[in-house]
């Protein structure tokens, strides 16, 4: 992709959730949770227009208020389609999905993945996995790169197996090799997605429950773009709370 490609920044935001029902609309110091996303995209430089995704009303109604709003389908398989189906509609060169959850997304870390276009198909971000408690945890996914920080691949198991240190602590084991955290954050050259959703789940998709690893069991090259922060979501509604202490100190 050409230096001063366009960019498309969406935002995928559902009101159904197990854990958290309505979630984009969670007040967080008196706004939506939603808006605070929407207004840390705007602080990125490469982002050329924001648009907030979604299939429901309730959230067209206020995203409207501070943002375009794209209606898409209740029945998307997955967050690349939801995004695919904006993307189809809109002339930009990439698109980089923003997650819906995570008001306090850095961005700079927006902007380096829509960089990450220059350089391959596809972008994402990862961090240095730090955290014990992420080291098992099936909801933490890690990524290992190549030399060129290009994906090798994604997985909510623990990779790589590092032998020698297999049954040592997990201190012990962190020490032993630069685990990887990725960022649930992706750019697409627009040509990319509208391709990437032609082909239906993947074997590696089905079994692991990740999306990006259908790009790479069809040869898509996805860059690595490897920052320091570590993303904060909002997940149930008592992360509100920690969220808002977190802003405070902003």
């Amino acid at each position: 992709m050409k230096e001063g490609a366009s960019i498309l920044g969406v935002i995928p935001a559902r009101h159904a959730s197990t854990r958290f029902p309505g979630k984009p609309l969670a007040l967080i110091q008196g706004k939506p949770l939603i808006q605070h996303v929407v207004e840390r995209c705007r602080k990125a430089t490469r982002l050329d227009e924001i648009v907030v995704a979604t299939d429901d009303d309730r959230i067209r109604e206020v995203a409207e208020r501070f943002c375009r709003v794209e209606m898409t389908s209740p029945d998307h398989p997955s967050g690349s389609d939801r995004i695919a189906e904006v993307a189809s509609r809109l002339a930009f060169d990439g698109v980089v999905n923003v997650q819906g959850d995570e008001p306090l997304i850095d961005p700079k870390v927006i902007d380096l993945v829509a960089d990450g276009l220059k350089e391959a198909e596809m972008s994402t971000a990862a961090t240095p996995l730090r955290d014990i408690g992420d080291f098992q945890n099936p909801n933490i996914v890690k990524v290992v790169v190549n030399a060129n920080g290009r994906a090798l691949y994604f997985s909510r198991r623990t990779i790589p197996y590092v032998r020698d240190a297999a049954n040592r602590s997990i201190d012990e084991q962190l020490a032993a090799f630069p685990f990887l955290k990725h960022l649930g954050i992706y750019g697409y050259r627009r040509e990319t997605l509208l391709k990437l959703v032609q082909h239906p789940l993947s074997p590696l998709e089905r079994a692991e429950r990740l999306e990006q690893l259908r790009a790479l069991e069809i040869g898509i090259e996805i860059v690595v773009v490897q920052v320091e922060y570590d993303s904060v979501g909002v997940d149930v509604p008592e992360d509100v709370e920690r969220v808002e202490r977190l802003l405070r100190g902003l």
